[in-house]
């Protein structure tokens, strides 16, 4: 046993080493992979077969896309973060007055005070052509104000079709996209949350196979993207950073990105295989918990699309992006750890 002088002295490296395991456990807590729970078919589980069944796997997030009292009630006192979502239908009464606001969280947030809120997504994918972009920044400021004290983050989530440029670093918003997102970031600098991206090699791969090789978008890589000092060898870095590049041009350099969606299907269209969707999701986890060529060493924290085949969604290949079959049978085996 060693004498108490040798002890002391060890222990300024004994406490720089515990502070790294620390830092390492939370950061890769905070780059957990989730999943999208869908609910668009006739044929699926109870919510609470389905909480059992994260459970099970180890899932510890979810996204819903929407207040379900059922899934809601199923989640009381378990062990899952969740991200709601204020649904696009559902925009006009939030921002249209902060009792509106305060009534929605009232009634889906507050009387569930013992499920784990992680955020609140004011919207998804709503794109400045809808009228109802312009609900999107007043109902989040609503929806802020009416969820103070409790922890959540407020953001929207958006997908990738306002934003162009290559290589990454070349990303930005377009005009009309940037007009509506300005202020959007604006509001997440001040409040220190994430920008929450709907983030598909899938529909980069399918819209450009002249350009972009099957293994690029699957983490298999047989092309190697330079762009200055960085290296991309997968698709899906290559998107994510295009995304912050163009935050850094918007003023929203010091916004994380949470990837709220991203999968492969399995059948119903191009390259929708069993063996594709294995390798990408697999791929996948592995490859956020590492970061970005653009942001290394910090886990990315990200949400698998979806948890079940939805077989009342459209286009068919929409209905295959599940890991799990409605009698709750895996499609393929995923390393959730």
């Amino acid at each position: 046993m060693p004498n108490e002088s040798s002890f002391l002295a060890s222990l300024p490296l004994l406490l720089l080493l515990l502070s790294f395991l620390m830092a390492s456990f939370f950061d890769t807590a905070a780059g957990q992979t989730g999943i999208c729970y869908g609910m668009v078919g006739n044929n699926l589980p109870r919510p609470s077969d389905v909480i059992r069944l994260f459970q099970q796997r180890n899932i510890r997030r979810m996204r819903i896309y929407g207040p379900n009292r059922e899934t809601l009630d199923a989640l009381r006192n378990s062990n899952i973060e969740l991200l709601l979502d204020v649904p696009n239908s559902d925009l006009e009464r939030v921002a249209g007055s902060q009792g509106g606001a305060d009534a929605w969280v009232r009634d889906n947030v507050r009387n569930y005070n013992n499920v784990r809120f992680r955020y609140i997504s004011v919207g998804n994918e709503v794109q400045p052509s809808d009228p109802r972009s312009r609900l999107v920044l007043p109902a989040m400021q609503n929806i802020e104000r009416a969820v103070s004290g409790l922890g959540i983050k407020v953001s929207t989530a958006i997908d990738t079709r306002g934003i162009s440029g290559f290589p990454p670093s070349s990303g930005t918003f377009t005009p009309e996209f940037r007009n509506f997102i300005a202020p959007v970031i604006a509001f997440l600098v001040s409040k220190q949350s994430p920008l929450l991206v709907n983030i598909y090699p899938y529909f980069s791969y399918i819209n450009n196979m002249r350009d972009i090789r099957l293994e690029y978008a699957l983490f298999t890589p047989s092309t190697v993207v330079n762009d200055g000092p960085n290296t991309y060898r997968n698709l899906f870095h290559a998107l994510l950073d295009t995304v912050y590049a163009a935050l850094e041009k918007t003023g929203g350099g010091s916004v994380e990105i949470v990837v709220s969606e991203s999968g492969w299907p399995t059948a119903g269209g191009t390259a929708t295989t069993t063996d594709n969707a294995r390798t990408y999701v697999n791929n996948l986890i592995q490859t956020v918990k590492s970061g970005s060529p653009r942001r290394p060493g910090k886990a990315i924290e990200t949400y698998i699309f979806a948890m079940f085949n939805e077989n009342q969604k459209d286009p068919e290949f929409e209905k295959y992006f599940g890991l799990f079959l409605p009698n709750q049978q895996p499609k393929y085996e995923v390393n959730f750890n």
